[in-house]
This record gives structure tokens, sequence and C-alpha cells, in this order.
């Protein structure tokens, strides 16, 4: 039976891929054969995605592709964001981990704030000014999901702030990696915190990166703003209880989190893959085969990334952000702004005082 879930899989998975393809052999044809660049300028993740939402959109997807296409946006993301680690060092993770954390903190307690102050202005409830929040400071869709059971969230709310969430997600993801290069004058690790505090998803941050590396030829932009994303998303597990708590004071019976249910394992995987390739350098210090094989998993992780961006691409479905009330979508659009502007500050107030 197991190879059965395994065939359901499989259609999803080789579209996919083939949107892969497609977007690489775009990004050739472009960069390459009609502007004339030896390595083309143009992102492949940006045109992933960007084709996966013109064919989501203006095509009918077949029921037989959605679980695979699932599995790709869920698994073969967080299998891509594991191999990444093969490209960082433990030193190099403890670094700007230490930088990030307390941007982290300053960006979600300040969107926090300003949400307060702007729902009572525009009158949208209390369960989606949640959901928004907590979409647009710690992890996205996955934030809105996890949040929504503890805070008795409808059907209808859920599926408006991920709407939400991602159409500002998407935006931020294309626009804010040549954004970054531009003010922070190519420097790597001040991009790569930008891109991991500022955009919502961790899909999303992931294609801003590789954006980014691919444009502008920097891979630790693309790995800071991975590990700042991946230090931000475990804020679920201080973030979900705080608003349970905060929903439901008074009643005494609401626990339906578990740290267990909602904690990012893949980030364990990440550290491992960490950990696994300074272990190997140690121990093949000049082996070809140890570079070759670091070079495959890196070029690996770049290929499943750009499969979950076309796979995301599929799944959005503009009809619904279209759909969506101008309230919470001004609602969305000033928590993007707030945290890229908090983002920024920060950072400047980093480089005055501390460097």
């Amino acid at each position: 039976m197991l190879y059965k879930n395994y065939l359901v899989v499989l259609p999803g998975i080789i579209l996919a891929f083939v949107l892969y393809t497609l977007s690489q052999g775009f990004n050739n044809i472009i960069g390459i054969e009609l502007l004339g660049h030896t390595k083309s300028p143009i992102s492949t993740a940006m045109i992933a995605i960007l084709l996966g939402i013109f064919f989501g959109n203006f095509f009918k997807i077949r029921e037989s592709f959605q679980k695979g296409l699932d599995f790709s946006r869920d698994y073969i993301l967080k299998l891509g964001i594991i191999c990444l680690g093969i490209q960082l060092k433990p030193f190099e993770f403890l670094d700007f981990g230490k930088i990030a954390i307390p941007l982290i903190v300053i960006c979600i307690l300040s969107v926090l704030i300003v949400i307060k102050i702007t729902i009572k202005k525009f009158k949208i409830s209390t369960r989606m000014s949640y959901l928004i929040s907590i979409g647009s400071t710690v992890c996205g869709t996955t934030a809105i999901m996890a949040t929504a059971p503890v805070i008795k969230a409808s059907k209808s709310e859920v599926s408006y702030a991920i709407a939400n969430i991602t159409l500002f997600g998407i935006l931020s993801m294309l626009l804010y990696p040549y954004f970054a290069n531009f003010y922070f004058e190519g420097n790597s690790l001040f991009a790569g915190l930008f891109l991991g505090t500022s955009i919502h998803e961790t899909s999303q941050v992931a294609a801003a990166g590789l954006i980014y590396d691919q444009q502008f030829n920097s891979p630790e932009t693309l790995n800071i703003a991975t590990v700042t994303k991946l230090i931000r998303n475990t804020f679920l597990i201080i973030m979900i209880p705080l608003f349970a708590f905060l929903y439901n004071r008074g009643q005494i019976n609401e626990k339906n989190y578990s740290i267990k249910n909602i904690f990012p394992y893949f980030v364990l995987g990440f550290i491992g893959m960490i950990i696994f390739r300074n272990i190997g350098d140690q121990v093949f210090i000049i082996d070809s085969n140890w570079i070759n094989m670091i070079n495959f998993i890196a070029v690996s992780s770049k290929i499943f990334l750009t499969m979950a961006m076309g796979a995301i691409g599929l799944s959005t479905n503009l009809k619904d952000i279209k759909g969506m009330g101008y309230r919470p979508f001004i609602v969305g659009f000033i928590a993007m702004l707030t945290v890229g502007i908090i983002s920024i500050s920060t950072i400047e107030i980093y480089l005055k005082f501390f460097i």
C-alpha cells in the first residue's frame, strides 16, 4: 500500500520538475541567447513562480496533480532548505544568528503594535488581525494555519488571511532582492538579514535569496536569509501560546495547540547538514570527491527550491486574492511596510553603533 501513496504524489512532483526545466530553459534563452550574457541575469526561481501563477490560473490543473504539488510545496521545499546547510559553517551560523535574533524580536513587536493600532481604525475582527499579525511576523501560511484553531478562526477568515499574506509575500519576494542590493550596496550580510526578516513565507524568503544569488552572484545572501528565516520560524513556539492566551483570556479549557505539532523540525535537518559539512571538511580536507558531493548537494538544493516555487505558483489562486475586501488588504500592506521599514532601521542602528 505504501508504494501507492508514492504513486499518488508522483504526477505533481513531475509537473513541478517540468516547471523547473521550463524555467531554466526560458532563463537560458532570454539571459544568454537574447541578452548575450555568459550567465543569465534573470532568476530561474522568479520565472518558475510566475510560470506557475500563469498556468495555475489560466489552465485547469487536474486533481491528480494536486497531492504531488502539495508535497513539492511542503516537503521538497523543506528538503531544499535542509540541503542549503551544506554551504554553511557553524561559526558563520552563530555569527549572523546572534544579530538576527534581536532584529526578529524588534520586527515582531513593532508589527504587533502597528496592527493593534490599525485594526481599531479599519474595524476588522480580532481573529483576522491575529492571523495577519502572525502571518506577517513569523512564517506566513504555516503560522496562520497553526494559529487558526486556538483562536477559533473560520475557514473564510483563514482563506482571507492566507490570500493576504500570499499577495504581499509574492510582491516583496519579487521586489526586495533588487531593493536590498541597491540599498545595502551589495553587502551580503545585511541583504540576507533584511530578506530573512521582512518576507513572510519560508518559501518566499528562499526564493528571494535565490533570486538575489542568481542576479548578484551571492550565495552568502541566500544562506543568511534562510538561516534568519529559520530562526524566525521557531518563534511560533512562543507566539501561538501567547495568541491563544490573549484571545481566550478568562476561558480555562483552551489548549488546542501543541509545541510538538508546531515546531519546524526541518530546522534540525538544516543544522545537521551544517554539522555534516564541517565534519567532512575536517576529515576530507582536499578530497575532490568530497568537494564534488558538496557541489552536487548545493545544486540539488536550488533545483528543489525552484520546483517548490513552481508548485507554489500553480497553487496561487488570483481569484482568492481579488476577492479580498480592502480593509484587511490595507492592514496586510501596512504590516508588510512596517516589517520592512523596521528591519532596515534596526540594521542601520546596528551599522552605526556596533560596527
